[in-house]
């Protein structure tokens, strides 16, 4: 073989080589791509009694979709009955909040029987924050639009940032927020509502909470440090006395004065019949702290 022959033959075996080598980073990014796993839509943590939910979604604005919705769910009923956990606080990645229901669920070609499902979901969860036996606070720093707004004033407290903006835009693209103003018209007085609603225009921070959209308003950097000031006050309390507080409130709102204080009565006495509303009696008689057992245990036959 000359000397031609054989540099070009060099040449090729070694562009063979750089190709092969090429091929074979490339293969191995694409596998590593398609190894890699998606980020949850929620992110769930708990220590020491307070149960951290993350909405894990910014890239779409941390848009209740279904999935979303189911995540969400599931996150909250996770050991709900635990006597370790004793409040959820919710918060969300990236500068939304959420910015409501997924547009791209809602469109015809989706149809009837999906967009039921969708706000059949989105109804149960936000009833579900209400009916489950903690407090679930919002932790609220950017926009909270639509249904996200209404995950709001569904929760028992909301502490946000200066920053945060509350909205129900549906109007401004043919979508009523009917069922946000579920939630907001409880939350709010009628004639506030009512604007948000027909207008879309967002309210500020300090404007949410002169309405009682909200519960506390902080400077962004202080913000999880006011939320878990909160939690932790909570948590001092005794589970049973706090579900039951927590669900008595919300039946005898729904209910005339006379109903209510008639179901508020009853359960007072139901209260005095349990081990640790005694105990925090005695507790403060003897001035000491009280030392609950956190179970739903009788002092006494009723």
């Amino acid at each position: 073989m000359d000397s031609q022959n054989m540099a070009r033959n060099v040449f090729n075996q070694a562009a063979n080589i750089v190709q092969l080598s090429r091929f074979t980073r490339l293969a191995g990014s694409r596998s590593l791509c398609t190894q890699t796993p998606a980020e949850p839509l929620t992110v769930r943590q708990q220590n020491n009694g307070i149960r951290s939910i993350t909405l894990n979604n910014p890239k779409k604005r941390n848009a209740l979709s279904l999935s979303m919705l189911d995540s969400l769910r599931g996150n909250i009923l996770a050991d709900i009955d635990s006597d370790d956990l004793r409040v959820i606080v919710i918060s969300a990645k990236g500068p939304v909040f959420s910015s409501g229901h997924d547009l791209k669920e809602l469109t015809s070609a989706q149809g009837r029987d999906y967009h039921t499902k969708v706000f059949q979901a989105c109804s149960e969860v936000m009833t579900l924050i209400q009916d489950i036996p903690v407090p679930v606070i919002a932790m609220v720093n950017g926009v909270a639009t639509a249904a996200g707004c209404q995950l709001v004033a569904s929760c028992d407290i909301a502490v946000v940032t200066e920053k945060s903006t509350f909205a129900t835009p549906g109007i401004n693209v043919g979508l009523f927020c009917s069922t946000p103003a579920v939630a907001i018209g409880r939350a709010v007085p009628k004639k506030v509502a009512m604007e948000m609603l027909f207008t879309g225009n967002p309210i500020s921070a300090q404007d949410a909470l002169l309405h009682g959209l909200v519960s506390k308003v902080v400077p962004e950097e202080r913000l999880e440090e006011e939320t878990l000031a909160i939690a932790r006050r909570v948590c001092q309390a005794s589970r049973p006395v706090v579900a039951l507080g927590k669900a008595t409130f919300h039946r005898q709102m729904a209910q005339g004065r006379d109903a209510a204080y008639a179901t508020a009565s009853r359960v007072m006495v139901d209260n005095l019949a349990l081990r640790d509303g005694q105990e925090g009696i005695r507790a403060f008689i003897e001035k000491r702290k009280p030392v609950w057992t956190n179970k739903a245990e009788k002092a006494h036959d009723d």
